[in-house]
Formats: C-alpha cells, sequence, structure tokens
C-alpha cells in the first residue's frame, strides 16, 4: 500500500524558519516533521510518495530512496495550487499501482507533512472500507474547516470560514482513499481562492461518485503552523513518553 506526504509547501506563517530549509526538515524534539510522518506508517505502507516544490532538494538528500525498509519516491508538485494538486502531482505515480487493491482499486493515505499523527490512527485509516478523513474534536474553532457528520459519522458538509469559537470537528488532514479520486474534478477551497482544497475535493467526489465519506476520530494530532506551535508540540510529546 502507498502512502502520499504532501510537504511541497513552504510554510510561510513559520516566518525565518523556513527561510533555509523546506518545512518538512524542521525539528521537534530533535526529529524532523517528516520522521514523524515516516514512523506514523504502518507496516502494511511498503510505499512513500512525497510530494514536493519548496527547497525539495534538501529532503532528497536528507532522506534518500528509502527509510527502514520503505521505498521513497519523488514528486514536484505541478502548476496546480493546494492540497488538492499536491496529490494531482502524485496520479501517476499512484495509479501506476505499488499497493494492496480492495476491489481492483488502488488504496491510499495521504498524510500533511506539516502534521504529527498517532501511528494507531493511520493504521486504522488502511482498514476503512472506502474513504476517510481524521478529524478531531476541537472546543474552540476559530478558523478553517468545520467538518459536519451524519448520525452514521459520515461527512456531509465542510464549512470554511471563522466560527467564532464555538466547538466543533476540525479535519486533520489525513485521508484514506483509492484512485477513484482522480476520476473527479478538483475544487477550489472557496470561490475566491487560487488554492484547489483536498476536503473540498474528497467531499464532492465521494457524492458525484457516491462513495461514503467516513470521519475516523483522531487520537492525537498536533498541527504544526507557527513557531509557537512548536513549543506546544514539544510539550504534547514529552508529556506522552
Amino acid at each position: 500500500m502507498q502512502a502520499v506526504i504532501l510537504a511541497a509547501g513552504r510554510g510561510t506563517r513559520m516566518g525565518e524558519l523556513t527561510n533555509a530549509a523546506p518545512k518538512g526538515l524542521m525539528q521537534v524534539s530533535g526529529r524532523t516533521l517528516l520522521e514523524y510522518g515516516f514512523d506514523a506508517l504502518p507496516d502494511d505502507i511498503n510505499e512513500i510518495i512525497l510530494v514536493v516544490g519548496y527547497l525539495g532538494g534538501m529532503i532528497h538528500d536528507a532522506f534518500g530512496g528509502e527509510y527502514f525498509g520503505k521505498r521513497i519516491l519523488y514528486v514536484e508538485q505541478g502548476e496546480a495550487h493546494g492540497t488538492a494538486g499536491a496529490l494531482w502531482s502524485a496520479k501517476d505515480v499512484l495509479s501506476a499501482g505499488g499497493g494492496s487493491a480492495s476491489g481492483g482499486k488502488d488504496r491510499f493515505i495521504v498524510l500533511m507533512c506539516d502534521d504529527i499523527y498517532a501511528r494507531k490512527d493511520v493504521e486504522r485509516m488502511t482498514k476503512v472500507r472506502d474513504w476517510a478523513l481524521g478529524v478531531q474534536k476541537v472546543p474552540a474553532l476559530t478558523e478553517g474547516g468545520m467538518i459536519v457528520t451524519d448520525k452514521k459519522g459520515r461527512i456531509m458538509k465542510i464549512v470554511e470560514g471563522e466560527h467564532d469559537g464555538k466547538p466543533g470537528l476540525a479535519g486533520t488532514g489525513l485521508f484514506a482513499l483509492d484512485t477513484r479520486i482522480f476520476s473527479a474534478p478538483m475544487i477550489l477551497k472557496a470561490p475566491d481562492s487560487v488554492e484547489y482544497g483536498l476536503p473540498q475535493t474528497v467531499l464532492a467526489a465521494s457524492e458525484t461518485l457516491h462513495i461514503p465519506l467516513e470521519a475516523v476520530p483522531a487520537t492525537r494530532w498536533i498541527k504544526i503552523t507557527t513557531p509557537e506551535d512548536i513549543e506546544m508540540a514539544e510539550e504534547i510529546l514529552g508529556e506522552n513518553q
């Protein structure tokens, strides 16, 4: 089975910390963010596809073509912006196979390089029947996409914008998908955006292709967006240890 890690962005909100190195090589408690992503992959994953862009050569130099027995392939992000555009850059590699198939449909996992996930959460995503997005309950959601589910735990809507600190479900950026996603068009993150959003694209495709999109609760999700998040992440990881 294949895993795609999206690592093309510069991480502008990190300020000077990403001037000389890509965000995926930033360190938290002595390890790079990409190493946390690699180590979260279960044994079922035998191939990693890294979608790179900004200073991608540094990532290649750091890891080469293998990580503890898992093959690493590198793909440059194309012209399309956003997380959906990044995934579409890996379309040909994913369509070529390399992972286990379910009903003839090659399945794969998608992770964000700047998020830290629990290995058991990623492993659970490899077992879902159809498509899935990891979610986490947030006591005070201020911005980003709010996930709305039905009584069966299937995702019905993603509400973008500001949420005034209301409690809600946030998407973790961890997906379980298969190559049917590429038969659907990419969807803009918002009407006035130039970025194609992966959550919006997956939700629209699930409706069009009649593929259930399951919300899978995360046991741990640490999002690294600003320098302050690094300090918070180190505290959380220290407490867990």
